[in-house]
């Protein structure tokens, strides 16, 4: 019989040609948001939400988490799509799509308000959401104490409430600690209605379980909260504390109420070393103390912290004027856990008191050293003799730290995989070639206007670490010839920036569109050599580019940016002159672009 003359039935085609839905078909709704509550990245879960219909519906159901503009458009219809949300994010910052919803005309008055998320809106959200675990109200400017505390009697599991910009007073705070015993978490930063009334109250009733608080800009609170703090939260393990009204005495309490601490940041310009001492007694346990802009606080208070706080792991540093290599050496000699150490802007800190560090801090990881002047060579050499696990490094205007230095990083730090460095002027090829060579797991370069560096380092990098981020600009020494050596032997480069080149080219454009396909946000700005043809050549194969910078690139016209447009499919932002947008192209993707310089 000839098979050409063979004749199916209808329905034996249609399976056999257009397949069969196997998995709706089969599976029932239970097991489908089984599988969908295992996947933990974002992006799957939306991609799989874009199968069909019944995937984006149940898909909604396995949802715990939200984060969306502070409207209370939608907030009636929350509840029945996300029937499993424990933790809810609203921003005002986020954009809000006015259109939906709305139907009075756009252009009267208090338009933009009425959309904003409100206290009838908070209630409501209490109502539809009473097992809410997390909720976050960023700058929700129309939100006050009277829907904090509605919200409150409702959701009584919370156990994290940020609250940060929001203009929320002690009634609401109040209510939160009457009702929300659980409340482990809270925010209060820029709450500039709070007083030390509403604080108080808050402490006494959720004080056994509150593990973090931060509190700034809140001119209104002062030692008397703390002092409650001190006395009820015994269990605190991270307070942040931003304001000019907190003294030693507020602090003092705090350390001796809560000697569970294990992260305090502290930005208070009248606190003193007694205040130091005092955590440096009883907090025993702390891991993490960062020190901003401390005007009043010298050596004293850091050896108090290095001779008690055996545990701590991070320190940072920043602006503390009157800080010496004496109190770092306290910090080396009895802190031998630390891993992270930023050094910021602290003007007496030197070349002794990081050498310290390197022969004592073995376990090491990161290290940040930013407006360091008085900061040497020698310094780092101690850092990489003696600190074998570093995987951070950055390095900023400091003039002293030059090639010997990165040698010596270079040698002894094999494990490093993050590397920055800006404008620091004595670093050139001798110091990164010596990194391209011996730190074959770096992963993430920045050399940012460091004149001495040329196309020579990027090739000895290229030969030598599989980068996935780099930033070169403002390195006027680097040509093609260097951007040419990284697109061939890193492959898998994902983020760069090369603006400012003034000797880069087409040439590299080319080399990077073949080699780099992964590549997906570029920064080209100031790059006059740079044309169409190049721009051409680039987004000919990097379909995946989501960002594209090109101001100041002369050589770029309209029908360049028109290609960017066009060729690449993913692109999320462009960023140009508005002359060289076309009518055409802003047609197409208005969205996306965006303008620095307006009038030009």
């Amino acid at each position: 019989m000839d098979r050409s003359q063979t004749h199916f039935p209808r329905s034996t085609i249609s399976h056999t040609m257009r397949g069969h839905d196997w998995i709706n078909n089969s599976l029932p709704d239970e097991l489908i948001v089984e599988i969908f509550s295992h996947l933990k990245s974002k992006p799957t879960r939306d991609a799989c939400s874009l199968v069909c219909r019944r995937w984006f519906r149940l898909e909604r159901r396995t949802r715990t988490t939200l984060r969306i503009g502070a409207t209370h458009l939608f907030l009636d219809l929350l509840p029945t799509r996300f029937t499993s949300l424990r933790n809810l994010y609203i921003d005002e910052r986020l954009s809000i799509p006015l259109h939906l919803g709305r139907r009075r005309p756009a252009d009267e008055d208090g338009d933009l308000e009425s959309v904003c998320l409100s206290d009838a809106g908070l209630s409501s959200l209490g109502e539809g959401f009473p097992k809410l675990h997390r909720l976050g109200l960023i700058w929700c400017s129309n939100v006050s104490s009277d829907g904090l505390a509605s919200l409150a009697r409702k959701c009584t599991s919370l156990k994290a409430l940020d609250l940060q910009g929001c203009y929320v007073g002690d009634q609401g705070m109040a209510a939160v600690g009457q009702c929300c015993k659980n409340l482990e978490d809270l925010n209060l930063r820029f709450c500039e209605g709070l007083t030390d009334s509403g604080l108080v109250e808050l402490a006494v009733g959720v004080g056994k379980s509150l593990k973090s608080l931060g509190v700034a800009a809140c001119a209104k609170i002062t030692d008397i909260s703390m002092e409650a703090v001190g006395s009820n939260c015994w269990s605190l393990e991270t307070l942040s504390l931003d304001s000019e009204f907190i003294h030693n005495k507020g602090l003092l309490a705090v350390a001796q109420g809560c000697p569970t601490l294990k992260v305090l940041k502290l930005q208070c310009i009248n606190v003193t070393d007694d205040a130091l001492k005092a955590v440096g007694t009883s907090c025993l346990s702390l891991e993490l103390l960062a020190l901003y802009s401390f005007q009043r606080f010298t050596d004293k208070g850091l050896r108090a912290i290095g001779n008690g706080c055996k545990k701590l792991k991070n320190l940072t540093l920043i602006d503390c004027y009157f800080l010496s290599d004496k109190g770092l050496e306290a910090i080396a000699t009895g802190c031998k856990e630390l891993t992270h150490l930023e050094v910021n802007g602290c003007h007496n800190i030197g070349t002794l008191g990081i050498e310290y560090i390197g022969r004592s801090c073995q376990n090491l990881t990161e290290l940040a050293l930013l407006y360091c002047h008085r900061i040497g060579d020698v310094s780092l050499l101690e850092v990489g003799q003696g600190c074998k696990f570093l995987q951070v490094l950055h390095l900023v205007d400091c003039s002293s730290i030059g090639d010997d230095a990165m040698c010596s990083i270079a040698s002894g730090c094999w494990n490093l995989k993050k590397l920055h460095i800006r404008r620091c002027y004595k670093i050139g090829n001798k110091g990164i070639i010596a990194v391209g060579k011996h730190c074959t797991s770096l992963t993430d370069l920045s050399i940012r206007f460091c004149d001495r560096v040329g196309d020579g380092a990027l090739t000895a990098i290229a030969g030598g670490c599989s980068l996935h981020s780099l930033n070169v600009s403002g390195c006027h020494q680097i040509g093609d010839a260097g951007v040419i050596s990284i697109a061939r032997g890193c492959p898998q480069l994902c983020h760069l920036d090369v603006s400012v080149l003034r000797n880069l080219g087409d040439m590299a454009m080319a080399e990077l569109g073949e080699h780099c396909t992964l590549l997906k946000e570029i920064v080209l700005s100031h790059c006059r050599k740079i044309t169409d043809v190049g721009l051409t050549h680039l987004v000919k194969s990097c379909t995946m580019l989501e960002s594209c910078q090109m101001v100041y690139c002369a050589g770029i016209t309209s029908a360049g940016v028109a290609t960017v447009v066009s060729s690449c499919p993913n692109i999320k932002k462009v960023l140009v002159e508005k002359w060289k947008v076309s009518q055409r192209t802003k047609r197409r993707a208005g969205s996306i672009i965006a303008y620095l310089c307006v009038d030009l």
